[in-house]
């Protein structure tokens, strides 16, 4: 954070940054960021792609002016689908890519009206289906419950990594004071792409996340490419031990 402070200046016009990133387990601090960003007076986007649907996100809380979600991952809605959020007290500063019959109004043959709230993000055609369910999606959330969904989660995170780090050769790549549910490891002297083919098989779902991914974290930390085995509140501690056992059976195949 001090770091972040010594980089503010008059020519700073925002401060942008991914609250859980895509493998690394870490959680950023982003309500420490949104304290620093008030008090510069400068705009705080929060990418929330990651963390919404697995942890509470307040944006009161965080102090963010924007703060971009979607749904596909762990919200659980449907994929293609998304949401934004801006503070009522920024929209006038913010210009949308394009405008249609959705954000703006047509008032005279050389002038348009955009819409006074953050509606002026939206188009006019869109996922219509998609959207309701979203909307179900995120009501399923809100019914079991997100602070016992972070609770339930961390607790199986942390119980998978420590297993995973009892492994020979394998190596888990999460960072951070606080961490989520997303569990990244590498395993030593093995393609990865082979091992989640072979775990895939066996009916456990996995992927690789590539060094382009994540490209300054990767190549700053000297990783080509890692298994991302993210957790989540459905799944069960037999899971995780069957996903050990397994492991161990492919990488000696």
């Amino acid at each position: 954070m001090s770091a972040l402070e010594d980089l503010i200046d008059d020519s700073v016009k925002l401060i942008s940054m991914t609250h859980v990133p895509t493998n690394g387990g870490l959680v950023n601090p982003a309500a420490e960021v949104g304290r620093i960003a008030g008090d510069a007076g400068i705009p705080f986007l929060l990418d929330a792609c990651q963390s919404v649907g697995q942890m509470p996100v307040d944006v009161d809380e965080i102090g963010c002016d924007m703060l971009s979600g979607t749904g596909r991952k762990f919200l659980r809605g449907p994929r293609g689908t998304g949401f934004l959020y801006v503070r009522r007290s920024i929209l006038d500063r913010l210009d949308p890519p394009f405008l249609d019959l959705r954000s703006a109004e047509w008032v005279g043959p050389d002038r348009y009206e955009m819409r006074p709230d953050a509606r002026r993000f939206e188009n006019w055609e869109s996922y219509i289906a998609g959207r309701i369910g979203l909307g179900v999606a995120a009501d399923y959330a809100l019914e079991w419950g997100l602070e016992a969904i972070y609770e339930r989660i961390r607790l199986l995170a942390d119980r998978f990594r420590a297993e995973l780090s009892q492994l020979p050769g394998v190596i888990v790549r999460d960072l951070g004071r606080e961490q989520c549910g997303i569990v990244s490891f590498t395993v030593e002297g093995t393609d990865h792409g082979r091992i989640v083919q072979q775990l895939s098989e066996r009916k456990i779902n996995c992927s690789v996340s590539p060094r382009s991914g994540t490209l300054l974290d990767m190549q700053g930390r000297g990783i080509d490419d890692l298994i991302r085995a993210p957790v989540h509140y459905y799944n069960t501690e037999d899971e995780i031990d069957r996903f050990i056992t397994t492991l161990t059976e492919v990488r000696n195949s």
